[in-house]
């Protein structure tokens, strides 16, 4: 049996944080940009804050009534033990809210999306990781942009694959970049299955930057 080689995928995988590390060499980018900052801030200080605000609103009133009513100090020590770690667990919605408000700086820092010559590239999280949707497996890309976006200036780009969906927060001019990637995508699906050198000489193709190396080279 051979010896398991473990330098035989690399070393410096753990490196691997920049867009630019997970270029092809025959693959170009096209755009890149992160969300815009204000906006993506505000949008994980609004999401959940209604819900955040009335279980705490609830909580505080519950604790309340039972303080005035000094009910902590007329039961066990065990029972106020298990209360208390009843409204903590109870308020799990508030901490997830506070814990996206707090973690937003980091979340914002570490997420890029780039569009390519083969795909869109979507770096995100506080532990980084790195998402491909390559254009041919996308079904739809949708955009989404509500009372608060438009104030904001900015969209919200939804994609959906084969395999997976995504989403793009807090674009900068989304009505061009959602236009400039569907015709990216419909541009390199159209070469990909009509590669210039199938066409025929009156058809010009659509000029995409994609075209098959090995095609290159017979032609």
């Amino acid at each position: 049996m051979a010896k398991f080689n473990e330098k035989y995928f690399g070393t410096d995988e753990m490196r691997l944080t920049n867009i630019e590390d997970f270029i092809d060499k025959d693959e170009e980018i096209l755009w890149r940009d992160r969300p815009k900052k204000s906006a993506f801030i505000w949008s994980k200080i609004i999401t959940m804050l209604p819900i955040a605000i009335l279980w705490v609103l609830l909580d505080g009133f519950i604790i309340y009534l039972l303080i005035r009513n000094d009910v902590f100090n007329s039961i066990p020590v065990a029972l106020t033990i298990f209360l208390i770690i009843f409204f903590i667990i109870h308020l799990t919605p508030f901490w997830i809210w506070l814990a996206n408000v707090i973690t937003s700086a980091a979340q914002y820092k570490n997420i890029e999306y780039a569009f390519t010559t083969k795909r869109i590239i979507i770096r995100s999280g506080i532990i980084i990781d790195v998402k491909s949707l390559y254009y041919m497996d996308i079904q739809s890309v949708n955009l989404r942009v509500g009372l608060i976006d438009k104030m904001l200036k900015v969209g919200d780009i939804y994609i959906r694959s084969n395999h997976e969906t995504a989403v793009l927060w807090d674009i900068k001019n989304p009505y061009v970049i959602v236009n400039k990637l569907q015709k990216t995508i419909n541009d390199i699906k159209t070469d990909m299955y009509y590669p210039n050198a199938m066409r025929p000489s009156e058809n010009d193709g659509y000029k995409t930057k994609y075209s098959p190396v090995e095609k290159n080279k017979e032609s």
